[in-house]
């Protein structure tokens, strides 16, 4: 690693908090999807479940705080903010990409966050690109136990390595190389991609590498081909031609929920716990948000459990007005899809009457 990691992680940090960075016309397809209202819901909204758990980890609502930050104490503010309102909720956190840590041991403090908050499922982050160079099982390992994780996530981002001047773009072999990794590793491993989707046939690849989740991340939310073309003001096409790339997030939570039996996080661009009630809808049992928690983090754990309680309240009216007890009895009240997303569906051979019921 060089110096310019850090900087790199500051310009990320600087960028996402300053610039518009989310997807300009692409859109997560959540606005054509509609949960039926039930006008006698026949529940009482106090008495909702929203418990979930994931990796062994019991959770208090179905919520993970998406891989943001770290290496750079910048960065470490943030996630001390985040873990600490991930505490007192009792919701999950994952922290960003970790190789700065792994390369230089004075950066692992910008990622360490278990004393703030002993009890939340907590999961590390790598990228698979290192894992075409040199990182092996150990690597792996030594991301897992310098934050005392719960398990970790390798991330998947070919367009921002292809847009980011600095990127690394050997993809060759990756799944190969995955599958072997988690193969010698006890702690769970879930795998992810960082704003541009996930196709159904990746997924049931991904299943076969080994995967126990699968975080779709789909396109909606952050641009990491925006973040990059921002953070360099770059004169190339590139980065704007491919700001809006990738699967909807909508489509991808719902192909990848029809194809796996493993665990499906829904991420990509989700800002309300109405989003997050569309996406477990679809069929995803936990929720990631990453930005909108990243810019209220800076204001301290204050601001981000009170983004986080209106965020689970709305979870909860929208599991009120469908009728829904718990995630599950969500997971089968029935939607409208209307047109492009509607269309989307159709092109991707999803079902459209399992989810109209």
């Amino acid at each position: 690693m060089t110096d310019e990691t850090p900087e790199r992680k500051l310009d990320h940090i600087k960028t996402c908090l300053e610039k518009d960075v989310e997807a300009r016309f692409g859109t997560t397809g959540f606005e054509d999807i509609e949960l039926v209202h039930q006008a006698s819901p026949e529940i009482d909204l106090e008495e909702i479940e929203l418990s979930s758990s994931f990796f062994g980890k019991k959770l208090d609502a179905p919520v993970i705080v998406s891989p943001m930050t770290g290496g750079h104490e910048r960065g470490r503010e943030i996630n001390v903010n985040l873990a600490r309102g991930a505490q007192e909720l009792n919701v999950g956190l994952a922290v960003g990409s970790q190789r700065a840590g792994i390369e230089n041991p004075n950066l692992e403090e910008t990622y360490k966050v278990r004393e703030e908050a002993p009890d939340i499922l907590l999961l590390g982050n790598l990228g698979v690109p290192q894992l075409n160079q040199d990182y092996g099982p150990e690597k792996v390992e030594k991301a897992i136990e310098m934050i005392d994780a719960d398990g970790l996530g390798l991330h998947f981002n070919p367009l921002q390595e292809a847009i980011q001047p600095e990127g690394e773009t050997n993809f060759e072999g990756t799944l190969e190389k995955v599958s072997d990794i988690i193969s010698q590793i006890k702690d769970p491993i879930y795998l992810k991609e960082t704003g541009a989707g996930i196709t159904a046939s990746l997924a049931s690849e991904f299943v076969r590498a080994g995967a126990e989740a699968i975080d779709v991340s789909g396109l909606g939310g952050t641009s990491w081909a925006g973040v990059e073309t921002v953070r360099e003001k770059s004169t190339t096409r590139a980065g704007e031609v491919f700001w809006d790339w990738g699967l909807p997030t909508s489509v991808s939570t719902a192909e990848v929920s029809e194809t796996v039996n493993i665990p499906v996080i829904s991420s990509g661009g989700i800002r309300s716990g109405l989003d997050a009630a569309k996406a477990m809808a679809l069929g995803a049992e936990l929720v990631g948000v990453g930005l909108p928690l990243f810019r209220v983090s800076v204001e301290g754990q204050n601001a981000v459990i009170e983004w986080l309680e209106e965020f689970i309240q709305e979870i909860r009216i929208a599991m009120f007005l469908t009728g829904s007890r718990n995630i599950e009895e969500l997971q089968e009240t029935s939607l409208i899809i209307k047109g492009d997303t509607r269309e989307r569906f159709v092109s991707r051979g999803l079902d459209l009457e399992k989810y109209e019921r």
